[in-house]
């Protein structure tokens, strides 16, 4: 029997505010972070997809954007009172309505992430006595356990951190006293080694972080470069992946003798991904060291300069590919590798894009490591330094096209001003110009792409609803040879500058024809490019009436469902925003210094509001400036 109709049930009214109550109800079971779209991770998520749902920012309002808030972390360093210069290269993460930020000096600092409000501060002492290459960091890692919540940050002097989430006190059960030396099993033979520890976040995988390095590669042995995993809650270390292979190991034989021994580099600086769902983490290595003479390492050198992907729960290699063979040119990977979803005949595919110096974007299936547009092993040019033995061929994806400048011709010259063409013409006039993959010689040689790539760090974002990939470059070539090495040096040649450098004039123009930058849509169904625009200008060119040039550039783009991309990493100190489908730029705002950093956004959970976040910390080798501002804007 049904029950009889109540008074009331079919007015609309009534009706109407039935349904609002069911929906608020409905809503009260969301779970809040949810609601919120925060970002957790580094890349917003463990595939370094840098892509957020958020909309409420889009294209038909971006231009209204206001500065909310600004915080100012008091480290900063120009290189005047200190002699080395710092970059402020932080990707801030936003959980349970707290943004955590880390600055150059690796201090961690919690804030109420839509006011700003500092909540507190941890101080690891960097010892600033130490001659760094530079000051940076890139952010932490978080993890919870019911209660339990922490965030781990890796320091320029060799410590992974556990902090406690809420208070920022080291955690005391991890490792000793919260802290865990990293230099500890891999750099003690080599106390003098300044440079051994971490400028990326860890990764961290259900009760694993799983922590890479930074090294120098300016000597052939070193501190090992291998990739670890440490227990979350206590700090010990549950497995080690050789990134150069020991004896009975897969690739040992690719070091010719003992070569292997001792070998530095090859260690994972930038960030690392994860399939989160299937337990894989995926390494993007660098190159071994030395890294611009490899006479005394004859042989493709494996891991160096491979994509590797690793069991997670226990770093078995599942595959790898070498994406450069028996590096001589420090193109290293330097930037996260990105999951995707590849398409083909009505068929998905999970996929993984390795973005490079070179300016090449490698893409894999990545449960199997299987090229998805082709590869093609071409012969390069030999090398003329005696001892050198480079490898007669390096991989050439069939697709994408190249993102980035590869070599150039003398008709190619700047001609920006008469000055800057002057300057370069004098630069170039003893220089040979080689073809892509030229090994540097016993003359001057200009490479391109220079040492920064090509892509750099600041990688690429993901948009999976038009399976877009976003890629900012930059075209800066770099001038240089090989010199003998003095009496007693370890290595018979060496890689001089002798005053040249990187390819630019005295303004820091680079000596080519623009764009010196661009900002890259790849077609990940068709392996095309969708579309390339010029990324950056050049304020004093610009004034004298020469159209946008595109700048050096460190750092990398978001994507939102609001159709946009956000990047900031131009040296003209903006932040901008395109339209993800035609790479127009519908935004643009000065900020304090260069953005040198990739930004992100969440939803608050008390205004409700879509924030866009920057580091704007200038610095790095491109900007004169430097600054210590972090940025937050919304919609007024």
């Amino acid at each position: 029997m049904s029950e009889s109709p109540r008074p009331g049930d079919r007015d609309p009214t009534v009706l109407v505010r039935r349904s609002f109550a069911f929906l608020t109800v409905c809503l009260l079971w969301v779970p809040a972070q949810l609601l919120a779209q925060e970002w957790p991770k580094y890349g917003g998520d463990d595939a370094g997809s840098r892509y957020s749902t958020l909309q409420q920012i889009n294209k038909n309002n971006v231009d209204k954007l206001k500065i909310v808030w600004t915080y100012r972390t008091g480290d900063r360093s120009d290189g005047t009172q200190d002699p080395i210069r710092s970059a402020f290269e932080c990707t801030p993460i936003v959980v349970d309505g707290v943004m955590y930020v880390t600055t150059p000096f690796c201090r961690v600092i919690a804030f109420e992430a839509e006011t700003g409000k500092e909540l507190w501060a941890y101080d690891p002492k960097l010892d600033r006595a130490r001659p760094y290459p530079q000051y940076a960091n890139r952010g932490v890692a978080y993890w919870r356990r019911g209660n339990d919540k922490r965030v781990f940050v890796g320091t320029l002097d060799g410590r992974l951190i556990g902090l406690n989430a809420t208070t920022g006190e080291p955690v005391s059960g991890f490792g000793d006293n919260g802290v865990v030396n990293l230099r500890r099993g891999a750099a003690d033979d080599y106390p003098e080694r300044v440079l051994y520890g971490m400028t990326s976040p860890p990764l961290v995988y259900k009760n694993l972080v799983v922590a890479g390095t930074v090294a120098s590669d300016g000597e052939p042995q070193g501190p090992s470069g291998d990739v670890r995993a440490f227990d979350a809650v206590t700090g010990r270390l549950v497995w080690q992946f050789h990134v150069v292979p020991r004896p009975g190991e897969l690739g040992n034989d690719t070091w010719e003798g003992d070569s292997w021994k001792g070998r530095g580099g090859a260690n994972a600086w930038a960030p690392l991904s994860c399939d989160e769902r299937r337990g894989i983490v995926y390494l993007p290595l660098t190159s071994p060291s030395y890294d611009a003479y490899g006479g005394d390492r004859k042989g493709q050198n494996l891991f160096g300069d491979s994509l590797v992907a690793l069991q997670a729960m226990t770093g078995k290699r599942l595959w790898h590919f070498q994406i450069l063979h028996h590096d001589i040119w420090d193109w290293d990977l330097p930037a996260q590798p990105n999951l995707v979803t590849l398409r083909r005949n009505g068929q998905e595919t999970p996929g993984v894009v390795q973005l490079t110096k070179t300016g090449f974007a490698f893409v894999f299936n990545r449960l199997t490591g299987t090229p998805w547009f082709g590869i093609e092993e071409r012969k390069v040019p030999a090398s003329e330094v005696p001892g050198e033995q480079a490898w007669p061929t390096q991989p050439f994806p069939l697709k994408p096209p190249p993102l980035a400048r590869q070599t150039m011709t003398t008709e190619e010259l700047t001609d920006v001003t008469p000055e800057s063409r002057a300057e370069c013409a004098k630069t170039l006039s003893d220089v040979k110009i080689g073809e892509f993959f030229q090994p540097t010689g016993l003359e001057f040689n200009l490479h391109f792409p220079g040492g920064n790539g090509g892509a750099n760090w600041g990688g690429a974002s993901y948009d999976p609803v038009s399976n877009l990939l976003f890629v900012n470059t930059m075209d800066v070539g770099i001038v240089g040879k090989m010199m003998k090495a003095p009496e007693g040096n370890k290595l018979p040649y060496r890689w001089r500058t002798t005053g040249r450098g990187w390819f630019w004039d005295s303004n820091r123009y680079p000596c080519q024809k623009p764009p010196w930058g661009r900002l890259t849509a790849i077609d990940l169904d068709t392996g095309s490019i969708r579309w390339q625009v010029t990324l950056g200008v050049v304020d004093e060119l610009a004034a004298r009436g020469v159209p946008p040039t595109g700048t050096p550039n460190i750092g990398g783009p978001i994507v939102t469902a609001g159709g946009l991309v956000f990047i900031g990493a131009t040296n003209d100190s903006r932040l901008r925003a395109f339209d993800k489908d035609t790479g127009r730029e519908l935004w643009s705002t000065r900020l304090p210094a260069s953005g040198h950093a990739t930004p992100m956004t969440f939803r608050g959970r008390r205004t409700g509001k879509q924030y866009v976040v920057i580091a704007a910390g200038g610095g790095n080798r491109y900007s004169k400036s430097v600054s210590d501002a972090l940025v937050a804007y919304a919609l007024p």
